[in-house]
C-alpha cells in the first residue's frame, strides 16, 4: 500500500571481510539457535518489500531462495558504500516506485522491529531525503533509508574521487537521523569479535 514501509526493499550488507572474527563470514556465527543472517532477515521481513544479500564471497545456499545475492558493482572490495551502490542500482533497474531502500549490516542481531517505521517517519515527502538509525550517542550510517535516486552520485564519488566515507557522502544531501533509546541494550550493537557474539549470547538470556 502506497506510503507504507512496505514499499522499501531492502539490502543486507555482508561484504567486509570479518577480520576481526578471525576470517570467514561472521553472518554464519550462530546466536541463540539461529545464524546472524537469519535472525536479520526474520526481523526485517515483515517490515521491507524485497530483501537482496550484499556479499563478495560465493557460498552456495547461504540465503533462502526468494533472497538474491549480489556483489559490489565496483571493484576492490570499496566499503559500504559500495555495497549500498550496488543496492541502488539493483533496485533502480527493478523499478516498483519505492523511493528509498533500507541498508542493513548483516552482523547487527537486535534491530528492533520498528525500525522502518520510524525511519519512513522522517522522509516527509522529500524523495532525496537520507535517514540514519541513531542509538547510545552515535549514528549508524549502514543502518538508513537511503534514496534510489541517489545511485549516480554515488558512483561518481567511489569511482571519480575514490570516496569510502559514509557520512562524507551523506552529508552533501538533506540527512537526519532517528534517535532510539533502549534501556535494555543498545538495538544496533553489532558483532565484530568473538567478545562481542558472547556478550550478544548473554543479552539474550
Amino acid at each position: 500500500m502506497k506510503g507504507t514501509s512496505m514499499e522499501f526493499p531492502c539490502l543486507l550488507l555482508a561484504g567486509g571481510q570479518s577480520r576481526r572474527m578471525g576470517g570467514g563470514s561472521k553472518f554464519l556465527q550462530k546466536l541463540g539457535g539461529k545464524t546472524l543472517l537469519t535472525r536479520i532477515i526474520d526481523t526485517l521481513r515483515p517490515q521491507v518489500g524485497e530483501i537482496v544479500l550484499n556479499m563478495n564471497v560465493e557460498i552456495a545456499g547461504v540465503a533462502p531462495p526468494e533472497i538474491p545475492v549480489v556483489q559490489d558493482s565496483v571493484a576492490g572490495f570499496a566499503g559500504p558504500l559500495a555495497g549500498i551502490l550496488t543496492g541502488m542500482e539493483y533496485f533502480g533497474r527493478k523499478g516498483g516506485g519505492a523511493t528509498h531502500m533500507l541498508s542493513v549490516p548483516t552482523d547487527a542481531p537486535f534491530i528492533p522491529d520498528n525500525l522502518v517505521e520510524r525511519l519512513a517517519l522522517e522522509i516527509k515527502g522529500n524523495s532525496e531525503k537520507i535517514v540514519m538509525a541513531n542509538s547510545v550517542g552515535r549514528v549508524h550510517p549502514v543502518v538508513a533509508l537511503w534514496p534510489i535516486s541517489l545511485a549516480r552520485d554515488l558512483r561518481a564519488a567511489l569511482v571519480d574521487e575514490d570516496l569510502r566515507k559514509i557520512l562524507v557522502f551523506a552529508d552533501r544531501y538533506s540527512r537526519c537521523e532517528v534517535i532510539w533509546e533502549e534501556s535494555a541494550g543498545d538495538p544496533f550493537f553489532n558483532i565484530n569479535r568473538p567478545e562481542d557474539l558472547a556478550e550478544a549470547e548473554r543479552r539474550l538470556l
